[in-house]
């Protein structure tokens, strides 16, 4: 499963799904407590959704919940509201184009109605709706006419300080009446409600979920396959879901518990999601960024906790669908802190799995993207050291090609060289000091290398039009000699010779970048000297020349290591982040606008580890740029979301693969968010964690590459735009 997220700014509650418009896609309502509205989500087909439509439920309504129906027997699906605020039911009924119209409100007094379900209670083909009473510690049920108005409502007690928060229907003891089950928080209890033939109830029986569980959610279903029901519930206190087995009598077996870890379970749903005819358990969560998946037996017992990132801290609610029509189910969360909706697709048999793994060449240390064959699909490319090869790896159809570079490749970048609108690769060679050019033509292939000659040791690689001729030129930080090295291009697809530009003694260069940091126009060159603990700025001049490199000092021993450029303080200049490899910090530079820089307080890493390799990029849309690091010693990344005058929040900790080598930031998946590659030079693969657009990342999907990748890129290789 992959969350698809809607987001909003309206806290979230609740969801129902059905097809409210009659084209047999499924849609969502949603309970906008803030907002006193509901969102209607008309849904393509393909498990994405139109922009909403809202109705307002009232001035202070704070609805809770959702319920759907076909109230008025018209054939179109009716909504049903329950008001916490206003202490009312609305009753929405469906009219045509998409429209709802006739807003009925029912009063529920004082009770603050916090739940609502609609079923058939009394055999008469009508639609009830029986709400949960937080006020009044009680259940009420309004009756249906089945003209979409309802009868005066009947309320059954729950107990003194239950605090009922959810309710269900079925029939627990087999006598064809439908009967209420209730999760009370307050007591610990499950509540037991047995209809009678008349339409009432009987007096509440109750079963305990242990001291302090806090049951906070339930469900019913055939979870042993005996032709009676049972339920499921979530024990908040406890951070376990229990599981009452029913004995077909009203009355159930003994609670088991299933222990859910560090999670606070939320709301619980019951279906087959892996197509084997059993019952399985999804859970909503608080505390681990999750859902959880319990895969069951068929006898009433339940296998270990699979959990899948939703990228939110308080997921809420959960409702089980097939949005996208290919028979497999998928899930509908509510991302409460987040303030968003999240839709996960279920692929192949029970594949809520997002770990595929691809091989790369041995050894990868240095990753890219760009769309290579031209598929509106990103893909990547990564450099392999120990094999001295390029992969690309083609976003969607898993094709992999290998192309042989010079002699231990550390770094690669893509763009167009040749000016064909096609990406092209170049990279460096560290073992015998060259640049190769491979031209890319459109379709994912490449040409043969052509390599350019340059100092020993070039450590990576930048380009950029330096005399403002239209043409790419390239510049590279060479490690051995301290120097860079500019290659200017002079013809479509060809470099000049080597011109040199000294750094100073024992500067030992490693990572460059290119921008304009002082807004005149021309470019300039940005290099981490690691040697001296340094970073240095080469000005630009219009002739394709730079003045000495003006020094920024990051500390003793700082050691930076790489650079990346973005504006962390949303200032419209050019800021510098720095990864110090000695001192095992993140530095910032804030831009002044003339060159000149800010020196921010570094930001310890969550490890005690030095950083190796650190990219920017903005993960939650807000204009600031965010920073992923890579760093030595650790099977992880770290991600620091920006939110402030250059500060940041905590880390948000990803696991990638073995010994993660480089970073890149792209967008995979065509969804407007940033994505994460990381190549992990100790496995030889590359790991995608795909972004939520909040900040957050779903767990990693690996792909493998050839023997130890050192770097990798991005483009759109084989224009499949």
């Amino acid at each position: 499963m992959i969350p698809d997220l809607i987001h909003y700014k309206y806290d979230p509650r609740a969801l129902a799904i059905g097809d409210f418009n009659d084209d047999n896609w499924p849609d969502i309502v949603v309970a906008n407590y803030a907002a006193d509205n509901i969102a209607i989500y008309f849904g393509y087909g393909n498990g994405s959704m139109e922009s909403p439509i809202t109705y307002s439920t009232g001035s202070g309504s704070a609805p809770c919940m959702v319920a759907v129906g076909d109230f008025d027997k018209d054939g179109r699906l009716d909504v049903a509201v329950s008001n916490f605020g206003t202490n009312s039911v609305n009753v929405l009924m469906g009219f045509q184009y998409e429209v709802f119209a006739n807003q009925t409100t029912l009063s529920t007094a004082s009770s603050r109605p916090i739940w609502i379900h609609a079923t058939y209670l009394n055999k008469d083909t009508a639609i009830d709706i029986v709400t949960a009473n937080y006020g009044t510690q009680s259940v009420s049920i309004f009756y249906g006419h089945g003209d979409g108005s309802f009868a005066k409502s009947s309320t059954y007690p729950t107990g003194f300080d239950s605090f009922p928060l959810v309710v269900v229907s079925g029939d627990l003891n087999n006598d064809n009446q439908m009967d209420l089950a209730i999760a009370n928080y307050g007591t610990n209890t499950v509540g037991i409600l047995l209809g009678n033939s008349n339409g009432t109830f009987s007096k509440q029986s109750t079963l305990s979920t242990g001291p302090n569980s806090h049951p906070y959610s339930l469900a019913v279903g055939y979870l042993n396959d005996d032709t009676v029901l049972d339920i499921a519930v979530t024990n908040h206190g406890d951070q376990n879901v229990g599981v009452l087995l029913g004995n077909g009598d009203g009355t159930f077996r003994k609670q088991m518990t299933y222990s859910l870890g560090a999670a606070s379970p939320y709301s619980v749903g019951i279906s087959d999601l892996n197509k084997d005819n059993r019952m399985d358990l999804i859970t909503t969560n608080n505390g681990t960024n999750n859902i959880i998946v319990l895969l069951g037996y068929g006898n009433g017992s339940f296998g270990n906790l699979i959990p899948y990132a939703t990228g939110s801290y308080s997921t809420i609610f959960v409702a089980i669908g097939n949005f996208n029509r290919d028979s497999r189910l998928d899930v509908a969360v509510i991302n409460n802190d987040t303030e968003s909706i999240g839709i996960l697709l279920g692929i192949d048999g029970f594949s809520f799995e997002n770990q595929t793994k691809y091989s790369t060449g041995s050894y990868p240390q240095y990753v890219a993207i760009g769309d290579f064959n031209n598929d509106t699909r990103l893909d990547i490319i990564t450099a392999n050291s120990k094999d001295n090869t390029v992969s690309v790896l083609l976003g969607h159809c898993n094709e992999q090609m290998v192309y042989l570079t010079g002699a231990y490749p550390s770094s690669v970048i893509v763009d167009d060289f040749n000016k064909d609108t096609h990406l092209d690769i170049a990279l460096t060679n560290a073992g015998d000091g060259t640049i190769s050019l491979l031209l890319g033509y459109g379709n994912g292939f490449f040409s043969a290398q052509r390599a350019y000659s340059i100092s020993f040791f070039p450590y990576s690689l930048a380009a950029g039009d330096f005399n403002n001729d239209s043409r790419l030129d390239i510049v590279a930080a060479n490690y051995a000699d301290s120097s860079i090295s500019v290659l200017l291009a002079y013809d479509i697809g060809a470099l000049g010779n080597e011109i040199s530009f000294a750094a100073a003694d024992g500067s030992l260069l490693r990572g460059v970048v290119v921008s304009d940091v002082n807004n005149d126009t021309l470019l300039d060159v940005i290099v981490a000297n690691y040697g001296t603990n340094t970073i240095g700025v080469f000005f630009g001049h219009d002739n394709s020349t730079f003045e000495n490199q003006r020094k920024f000092s990051m500390g003793f021993n700082a050691h930076p290591d790489t650079i990346a450029i973005g504006d962390f303080n949303k200032d419209g200049e050019v800021d510098i982040a720095v990864a110090n490899h000695g001192t095992k910090n993140i530095a910032l530079l804030l831009g002044n606008r003339n060159g000149m820089f800010q020196t921010q307080d570094s930001l310890d890493n969550n490890y005690e580890l030095p950083p190796l390799f650190i990219r920017a990029g903005d993960f939650d849309n807000d204009s600031r740029s965010d920073i992923v690091v890579a760093y030595d010693g650790t099977d992880n990344i770290d991600v620091l979301v920006a939110y402030e005058s250059g500060s940041f929040t905590k880390h948000m900790i990803y696991s990638a693969g073995i010994s993660p080598q480089c970073v890149s930031v792209g967008d995979f998946n065509n969804d407007m968010r940033l994505d994460i590659v990381v190549c992990n030079s100790g496995e030889n693969t590359a790991s995608v964690l795909l972004g939520y657009g909040n900040g957050s990342f779903a767990n990693q999907m690996r792909y493998s590459t050839g023997s130890y990748p050192q770097s990798l890129a991005v483009g759109d290789f084989n224009n499949d735009m």
